[in-house]
């Protein structure tokens, strides 16, 4: 049944990995930056005071940071040196000939479970629960994936290494919200958002348009993967 399990994991891996152009090599590999999603971060920090209070964000902040700490190390620090099951990239690996890869980025040897997708779920699931609106957490949950996918495009996970982390990373987020949660009571925050949380526009026919500060972090979101897709086309 392992076996099963390995074999299947990898014929999924290597017919997502074989699906690639020069522009997507591009694209996959900015969407697989660490660096490439600060504009929606900070924006992330602005709707948690916009909507919760400093008190509320300087304890979610530093919950997150937590959250993405924990949920690295346990992948990359504790787990991968037990299973020791090597990237697809990797050139010790038997099916690396198959694999396609991008500008040599083959990543480190180990590559189970993944900590990209640990990660962003984490992050992911933890600003869900506090927000709690169901667009927004659509939006956050499609980000996680996409950084995913990125993963197995650029050849240096199978699929399997991101559904661990994906694991990983929600119940580290999940954790870790709680903690924040109880720590903030505690701290005299606010978990439910303010009266002025709201924010209100006029269009030009006077009618008063009301939106929620989270719409600007998916806004800087979409717009940064616009970016990621223009600009790759201008640089092949």
């Amino acid at each position: 049944m392992n076996e099963f399990i390995i074999n299947l994991d990898t014929e999924i891996f290597l017919w997502l990995n074989s699906i690639h152009s020069i522009y997507w090599d591009v694209v996959m590999k900015i969407i697989s930056g660490r660096l490439t999603w600060g504009v929606m971060y900070l924006f992330l920090i602005y709707a948690i005071i916009r909507t919760f209070g400093w008190k509320t964000t300087l304890v979610m902040v530093l919950m997150t940071i937590v959250t993405i700490v924990l949920a690295d190390q346990i992948t990359a620090s504790i787990l991968r040196p037990i299973f020791e099951r090597m990237r697809p990239s990797n050139p010790d690996n038997p099916i690396s000939g198959m694999v396609h890869v991008v500008n040599n980025y083959r990543g480190g040897r180990f590559g189970f479970p993944s900590s990209h997708a640990a990660n962003t779920f984490a992050c992911a699931t933890m600003m869900s629960l506090l927000f709690w609106r169901w667009r927004f957490s659509l939006f956050m949950i499609l980000w996680a994936i996409l950084v995913c996918y990125s993963r197995i495009y650029l050849g240096v996970h199978y699929p399997g290494d991101l559904l661990a982390g994906t694991v990983i990373g929600a119940m580290c987020g999940a954790l870790t919200y709680m903690c924040g949660a109880f720590m903030t009571r505690a701290w005299g925050g606010n978990l439910r958002p303010r009266k002025q949380a709201l924010m209100r526009t006029t269009n030009l026919e006077g009618l008063n348009v009301v939106y929620h500060p989270v719409d600007i972090t998916i806004g800087s979101g979409i717009a940064t993967i616009l970016f990621i897709l223009l600009f790759s086309s201008a640089i092949v």
